[in-house]
């Protein structure tokens, strides 16, 4: 059974926080800042269901990006405050904003000016891949991670819930191509129940299938992860880091980098 959680972002810039795998980390929130806006309905987003609505603050316009980020930034560098990365995630998929490739620029512009040591970052579900725009923006960043959590159809809609029924395993895996040895595939491992299914992606049969995607993906790097978080399914059980290792050693051992975690 779920629980109605909403952990939302309430703001454009969040943070800075630390991430266990990107530093010290600036957050970008393109979606509403009391509403989820999404193209997966994951069991395990810490936003909670889609099904809390979209809010009533649309989406940010890219001036006031530049304007929240500028100001933060310069914040930072007054303070002598460190900054190793900017990341694009938010209350949802920030490629849904229709002018992510704009804003993309702005973020960078203002990272080469305050930090140009800084990377950027975006954590996407993949879903907007297909489109050309959204692709060549993805480009422009310096750690582009794509969302692959099962290379098996039914575990993917159990696990993601993909809103478009036209998207599935066959059609991600072969637009993800269009990275090859650039970007970074980020998956997380999960057991549990939901909607009366069990769900488990940590099976032999789950991890030949996601080796043999990540062969076709040919990604400059895997990232896996397990739940660190509270989750809107209240059936979801962790894996723990010695079983991750034991994934991790497989994957490597067919010739594919995973970033340490």
């Amino acid at each position: 059974m779920g629980k109605d959680q909403t952990v939302l972002f309430h703001s454009t810039v969040f943070g800075p926080i630390h991430s266990r795998r990107l530093g010290t980390s600036l957050g970008i929130n393109l979606l509403p800042d009391d509403g989820k806006v999404c193209t997966f309905d994951c069991v395990y987003c810490e936003a909670g269901y889609n099904a809390q609505g979209t809010g009533t603050t649309g989406l940010p316009a890219p001036e006031r990006v530049r304007r929240d980020l500028e100001a933060k930034l310069r914040e930072m560098k007054e303070a002598g405050q460190n900054l190793d990365v900017i990341t694009f995630s938010g209350n949802g998929e920030p490629t849904l904003h229709p002018q992510f490739p704009e804003v993309v620029e702005i973020v960078n512009g203002l990272r080469d000016r305050y930090f140009p040591q800084a990377r950027t970052s975006v954590l996407t579900n993949s879903t907007r891949i297909f489109d050309p725009g959204v692709a060549e923006a993805l480009r422009l960043v310096d750690n582009n991670i794509l969302k692959l959590d099962s290379a098996i159809e039914p575990t993917m809609r159990l696990i993601d819930n993909p809103v478009q029924e036209s998207f599935t395993v066959e059609r991600l895996v072969e637009a993800l191509k269009q990275f090859s040895g650039e970007g970074i595939i980020q998956t997380m491992f999960l057991r549990g129940e939901h909607a009366g299914h069990r769900i488990d992606n940590t099976t032999d049969e789950e991890i030949d299938a996601l080796i043999e995607a990540y062969r076709k993906i040919n990604p400059k790097e895997v990232m896996i992860y397990s739940l660190d978080r509270s989750t809107p399914e209240e059936r979801l059980e962790r894996v723990e880091r010695e079983e991750l290792d034991c994934i991790a050693e497989r994957i490597r051992q067919a010739g594919i980098t995973v970033m340490d975690f």
